[in-house]
């Protein structure tokens, strides 16, 4: 009998690693190409369905399990209505009345609520960097989300507008806070998988979330739209199929390749690519622009997730320099002059 295969070293190909974070970030600049001529679900519908399909077919060539008991279909229904529906709902809405390098930079602050979460529900440990993290996530959302006369209103102490509902008007008319509501659908997701994983495959789940989570949006577009897709061109059906079929099926298809390969801890502090990716993009296919503000906003969000994600690893080489700088004070004072 042929002895086991050993377990493959995490792959070094820079190109491979970054590819997922690449393809998020361009996909959210092509969805924003195409919404202005269509509607907000249906192409909420057209990436989830067919990557759904898509990745389905890759599990079975793959040959992962399939079976998958009633609890099993529970989770994954529980898994399709918040990390599929609610996701991608609240995501095409929002990028609808938002930048794409904006929307990609709140859609991932996510793991600031998935560190919340995960310490609730499982004890896992934030640590002090992490918590650092967490409140400069909160400014930089902050910064992002609230209008910038607010901000700079809360600066020089004026409250006085706060009682203006004017003001409440302004904020729930943008698309910031519909971005918010997809980042927590997204964090508790990435919550669920936890569960979901005890009763059916990964990738299973993931195929099977995006075509059950789909099926909702496609019944509110057909519902509330009337031929969604007349008014759409060639290139914006070119920037739905590589939203569906890269943005979607192949960018997950490598997470998940990767995250196999016990490298997931790298791979997750990779996040803050994402928006660095759709801001650039956002500007050079889109013109799209920030203020000096919303920028200071994107600088505290990129640390705040690059702290959080990367929280054990700082922690541990901060340990060693401070037990450096001990032993380095005891050798010293243990010489002494002849």
């Amino acid at each position: 009998m042929d002895a086991p295969p050993t377990a493959q070293s995490p792959p070094r190909n820079p190109i491979l690693l970054i590819a997922p974070f690449f393809l998020w970030g361009t996909a959210m600049v092509a969805m924003k190409g195409a919404m202005p001529h269509t509607s907000p679900f249906f192409m909420a519908t057209m990436r989830l369905v067919p990557a759904g399909m898509v990745v389905l077919v890759a599990s079975l060539w793959l040959r992962r399990p399939q079976a998958i008991g009633w609890r099993g279909w529970l989770w994954v229904g529980l898994f399709a209505l918040v990390d599929g529906t609610l996701f991608q709902g609240f995501l095409a809405a929002g990028l609808e009345r938002t930048g794409a390098g904006l929307g990609s930079v709140m859609i991932d602050s996510q793991p600031l609520a998935v560190a919340i979460m995960a310490r609730w529900l499982f004890g896992e440990r934030v640590g002090a960097l992490g918590w650092i993290g967490l409140a400069w996530g909160i400014v930089g959302i902050s910064l992002l989300g609230l209008p910038d006369a607010w901000v700079l209103a809360l600066l020089q102490g004026q409250t006085d507008w706060l009682a203006n509902g004017q003001a409440f008007d302004t904020l729930l008319q943008g698309g910031e806070w519909l971005m918010l509501l997809a980042a927590l659908s997204m964090a508790t997701g990435t919550i669920l998988i936890r569960y979901v994983c005890r009763y059916v495959d990964p990738v299973v789940a993931t195929g099977w979330h995006m075509v059950l989570g789909g099926l909702p949006l496609l019944g509110l577009s057909c519902l509330g739209d009337v031929q969604p897709w007349q008014q759409l061109t060639g290139p914006d059906w070119a920037a739905i199929a590589y939203s569906t079929l890269f943005g979607s099926a192949l960018a997950y298809g490598i997470f998940f390749f990767l995250a196999s390969q016990g490298n997931l801890t790298s791979l997750s502090a990779l996040t803050f690519l994402t928006p660095i990716f759709a801001l650039l993009f956002g500007n050079l296919f889109l013109a799209e622009t920030l203020s000096p503000l919303q920028w200071v906003g994107v600088g505290f969000t990129l640390v705040s997730i690059y702290l959080i994600n990367q929280r054990e690893v700082l922690t541990q080489r901060l340990r060693r320099w401070l037990l450096d700088l001990e032993t380095n004070a005891a050798t010293k004072g243990s010489i002494e002059p002849d």
